[in-house]
């Protein structure tokens, strides 16, 4: 858990932090012009706001949920299902899109919209083309009924019905491959525990004496 948290952590600087942060700050400098502040900052920094709260609270939700991390160089173990994805498949990336939009709008910048526009095509082909077809090898069918009931890009206004039966069936599963996990490791030391029992090392021993 420590190294899928500190592994987050270095990739929130690295993916969110670049493309929200780093790159509308090289593209504007973060440079207003002067004008008076209206509805358009208003928004701007709600939005800056409410992106940066979904990407923290995915990031963090990966961690504990998923027993993982965000990258696609750590993934995480289970299938993340809980909080902003019940209403969105993809709340991370729509999330940093938010951060993106908001600055543009308060700094008024036409070349941030354009790296908006850039950065959504990016990951919408990086979606399709390797994570969905990953997700499905990994998570086979339960994939296939989480995505078919919320959506990929647009929230629903309500959460996803079948949050709860699919959860429950992948704790069931968690459970069941946790139960395998300790079966082998008490079955390997079953040996070891009878030959004690049986008084056959004793007996061994106190003839090699």
């Amino acid at each position: 858990m420590r190294r899928a948290a500190a592994v987050t952590v270095v990739f929130f600087f690295a993916a969110p932090g670049v493309m929200a942060g780093l790159v509308p700050w090289w593209i504007t400098g973060w440079d207003r012009p002067s004008v008076a502040g209206g509805v358009l900052d208003v928004v701007g920094v709600l939005l800056v706001a409410a992106g940066l709260a979904m990407v923290l609270d995915c990031f963090v939700r990966f961690v504990r949920e998923g027993v993982g991390t965000p990258a696609p160089v750590a993934p995480t173990e289970f299938l993340v299902q809980g909080g902003l994805y019940r209403y969105v498949r993809n709340p991370m990336y729509v999330g940093v899109a938010s951060m993106i939009g908001g600055q543009a709008l308060v700094l008024r910048s036409v070349d941030l919209l354009w790296w908006l526009l850039v950065f959504l095509a990016a990951v919408v082909a990086f979606v399709k083309g390797y994570e969905e077809p990953a997700l499905r090898q990994q998570f086979g069918p339960s994939y296939d009924r989480y995505r078919s009931h919320v959506p990929g890009w647009l929230p629903r206004v309500t959460p996803s019905r079948g949050f709860r039966r699919l959860t429950g069936e992948t704790r069931r599963r968690s459970s069941d491959r946790r139960r395998r996990v300790l079966g082998v490791r008490v079955g390997e030391r079953r040996p070891a525990t009878e030959g004690v029992g049986d008084g056959a090392g004793i007996e061994d021993a106190v003839r090699r004496g």
